[in-house]
């Protein structure tokens, strides 16, 4: 009678825990038991569904096809680099960037510092979703000035992007950015341009300066690390720019980027595939950056500027007639002389440092002309300088 008792009571409490369970997973409901809970539902729910959208508004359509045109020009490119650790041990490591066909046997754009120091480089190429292609790539060119690449990998026949003019770009006009932000390949944003400014890359890996980027696009199309080396396009689908840095405290984006105008990398696209660099140009004159505090000490009336300390005789700043001072002074302990010709700008771009005005002139065709304005004796005046025809 005793184990009857214990069985009877174990059921109960059996049940109990299944009715429990079934009630809380919404299996079952007990005859007339639904319409006592006030938060059950007896029966399927009615849902309005819509059938799979095939109409969009204009601006989505076009940037639908820019996407299917686009998307299977671009790649990922991983660099298999070696770093040390506090013991100067030898440590592999990987980064990862984003590329662009810029011809169909296989010739690809990218940053500098994408392939920086790297001892393999492979190129994932993904034309299509679940078809996967992967190389390894040569390196053709590098211009590190100018945080310019150029890649190849063994394949015919790819489709290369469009390049477009960078000359002629307006604040406000619509952008799209595509590459591969934190290897999350085939990503695209949107945005505006937000300004157009020279701006300076930070200190590279490797300790250089980094690179003077004349006419940076600046745009809020979300670029987060991964993208650099990807293609910045206008609303035709064509390249306008290459995606290369943020501004950023935390490392992601918060709608400042920035891009490299296309018309610098087709400047100098020719030397890099012909001779794998990007020759420097030199005016043969030895300048000192006008500060505020250097135009407070020399008594200047300018903000900004190259005060000219020395010329190259022979060069091309000599035949130019650039004029040195006659006025002793020091700089640290070096002597100079002051009273020179002040470089205020080349081709109407203000100049702040030296190296702004290497790549103005890094940018110009062999036997184009540069047109400095200089500030001689209180007077501005323009002094045409014409660059040789080899450089």
């Amino acid at each position: 009678m005793k184990f009857r008792s214990v069985l009877a009571l174990a059921l109960i409490l059996a049940g109990g825990f299944w009715l429990y369970a079934a009630l809380r997973s919404g299996r079952y409901y007990p005859p007339g038991l639904p319409g006592l809970l006030p938060h059950s539902r007896a029966g399927k729910v009615a849902l309005a569904e819509a059938p799979p959208q095939t109409q969009y508004e204009p601006d989505e359509l076009r940037d639908i096809n820019i996407y299917r045109r686009v998307h299977p020009s671009v790649v990922n490119i991983t660099s298999q680099i070696i770093q040390y650790n506090l013991l100067w041990g030898p440590v592999p490591a990987s980064g990862q960037g984003s590329g662009f066909f810029i011809s169909r046997d296989g010739y690809i754009l990218t940053n500098y510092h994408v392939i920086a120091g790297a001892r393999r480089l492979t190129v994932t190429w993904t034309p299509q979703p679940h078809q996967t292609h992967r190389y390894a790539a040569s390196v053709v060119g590098i211009a590190p000035q100018l945080d310019l690449a150029v890649i190849k990998i063994p394949a015919a026949n790819v489709p290369a992007v469009t390049l477009g003019d960078s000359g002629n770009l307006e604040v406000g006009q619509h952008v799209l950015a595509i590459g591969n932000p934190y290897g999350l390949p085939g990503t695209m944003t949107q945005g505006i341009i937000s300004s157009i400014r020279t701006v300076q890359e930070g200190q590279q890996d490797n300790g250089q300066p980094g690179a003077d980027i004349e006419n940076a696009i600046q745009t809020d199309a979300p670029i987060n690390p991964g993208n650099s080396g990807g293609p910045l396009l206008n609303s035709l689908g064509e390249v306008i720019g290459i995606d290369t840095l943020i501004y950023s405290q935390t490392g992601s984006n918060i709608g400042i980027g920035f891009a490299i105008p296309i018309n610098s990398a087709k400047a100098v696209l020719n030397e890099l595939l012909t001779t794998g660099h990007v020759q420097t140009v030199s005016l043969g004159v030895e300048t000192l950056p006008i500060t505020p505090d250097v135009a407070q000490q020399l008594g200047l009336n300018v903000d900004h500027g190259l005060l000219v300390l020395g010329v190259t005789p022979g060069g091309l700043a000599s035949h130019a007639g650039l004029q040195v001072g006659n006025e002793p002074g020091y700089i640290g302990n070096t002597p100079v002389r002051f009273g020179g010709d002040i470089i205020l700008a080349a081709n109407g771009e203000d100049l702040k440092d030296h190296s702004q005005l290497g790549n103005i002139l890094l940018l110009q065709k062999p036997g184009s002309t540069v047109t400095l304005t200089v500030l001689r004796h209180g007077r501005r005046i323009q002094v045409p300088i014409r660059l040789g025809t080899e450089r």
